[in-house]
C-alpha cells in the first residue's frame, strides 16, 4: 500500500525560499540539476530558477500551490529539497506564508 505525501497538494515549501546549493550539483558540474533551471549566485552556487526573487517559486514546480503540485526534477532535485521535511518547522513556515493550515508536528527518526 502506497502512502501519498501531504508535499503532493502543497509546494508551499517550492515558492516560498530561496533553493540554493552547491554548483557541482548541476548538470555541468556532474550533478542531475538541469543547468537552465538554474541561477548563478557565486562562483561556489547556484539556486533554482525563480526562488531568488521577492515571490520565490520554481521553475521545476507545476501545479497551484495548496493544490496539487509536483516537481518537474523530483529525482534531480537538489539537497536543499531533501532535506525540507514533511511537517517539519520549515514546511510549516511555509505552509503559513501561504495560508495553508499546519499539518500533525513531525517527529525526528
Amino acid at each position: 500500500m502506497s502512502t501519498v505525501s501531504a508535499c503532493q497538494d502543497c509546494g508551499a515549501c517550492c515558492a516560498t525560499f530561496r533553493v540554493s546549493f552547491y554548483w557541482a550539483e548541476a548538470a555541468d558540474g556532474g550533478g542531475g540539476v538541469p543547468v537552465d533551471l538554474t541561477d548563478k549566485v557565486d562562483s561556489f552556487h547556484r539556486c533554482m530558477r525563480g526562488t531568488w526573487s521577492a515571490a520565490p517559486r520554481c521553475a521545476a514546480l507545476q501545479g497551484e500551490v495548496g493544490r496539487k503540485v509536483s516537481c518537474t526534477i523530483y529525482p534531480q532535485r537538489p539537497s536543499p529539497c531533501h532535506q525540507v521535511e514533511e511537517g517539519s518547522a520549515q514546511c510549516q513556515r511555509a505552509r503559513r506564508h501561504h495560508g495553508l493550515l499546519p499539518l500533525p508536528e513531525h517527529e525526528p527518526a
